[in-house]
């Protein structure tokens, strides 16, 4: 077999995304032979060197799989958590091949996720430039004015000193001191949703993701529970991030 670059390998092992095979190298967690690899771009062949993530062999690439996941409330968007807090590798062992989520949703954050094993794909998808579109339903302390919801919708809000892309922004009920909005957001940062609706003085209660890059959430897809993307469902995420409707190869 000839050489491959060892970054790519790993993702479509199903271990992780691109971006995430090289934070493993970074941190040391790599090995091609027993020696630390720690640069994304080496190269290896797979039929005479071993690899090793954290002590355990990786095998070859999987044919490329796709699914959405109903993430529950209560569990890490990670496989490991070195506080031993729950994480979602429970739900995502049960597939036939190795999955890792495209993207994070916090902690105490539901809704739907996307898991892959298709590295090239979910580096786009999580990528800020492919304005990917994510929608959340927040349940909210208060009654945002329409003028609040307008700071949203303009971007004339900031996170840690930087403007937030502008959003959409709606009420889609309301209630004794509380409301639910549905917001639509094509950045990606870190408490995003949470730190928007501070910004305009309404803490977030709960929140869900209710739809990613255009696909919704299934009204019958339980909490906790998986379902495989249709072939459609796969050509549209890949043509959103401008990729060949199939891959070129499993």
């Amino acid at each position: 077999m000839a050489q491959v670059r060892l970054q790519k390998y790993l993702s479509e092992a199903g271990l992780c995304s691109r971006r995430g095979a090289k934070d493993l190298m970074r941190e040391g967690r790599v090995r091609v032979d027993g020696k630390v690899v720690d640069a994304p771009c080496e190269m290896f062949d797979p039929e005479v060197s071993i690899v090793e993530v954290d002590g355990e062999a990786v095998g070859k690439p999987q044919k490329l799989a796709y699914y959405m996941f109903h993430k529950p409330a209560g569990f890490l968007t990670t496989f490991d958590d070195p506080r031993g807090r729950p994480t979602v590798k429970p739900f995502l062992d049960k597939l036939p091949v190795r999955v890792f989520p495209v993207g994070r949703l916090d902690m105490d954050v539901s809704g739907l996720l996307i898991v892959t094993n298709d590295g090239q794909l979910a580096t786009r998808l999580m990528h800020p430039s492919y304005l990917v579109p994510k929608i959340y339903l927040a349940q909210v302390k208060g009654l945002p004015t329409e003028r609040e919801l307008n700071l949203l919708r303009t971007g004339q809000i900031l996170i840690l000193g930087k403007p937030a892309a502008p959003a959409k922004a709606r009420m889609i009920k309301s209630g004794p001191n509380k409301g639910s909005l549905e917001l639509t957001l094509t950045e990606g940062r870190h408490r995003q949703v949470k730190r928007m609706c501070a910004a305009i003085g309404h803490e977030v209660i709960r929140l869900k993701r209710v739809s990613y890059c255009d696909l919704p959430l299934p009204a019958n897809l339980a909490a906790g529970m998986t379902r495989k993307l249709t072939a459609s469902e796969i050509r549209h995420l890949r043509a959103q991030v401008g990729l060949e409707a199939t891959p070129t190869k499993n």
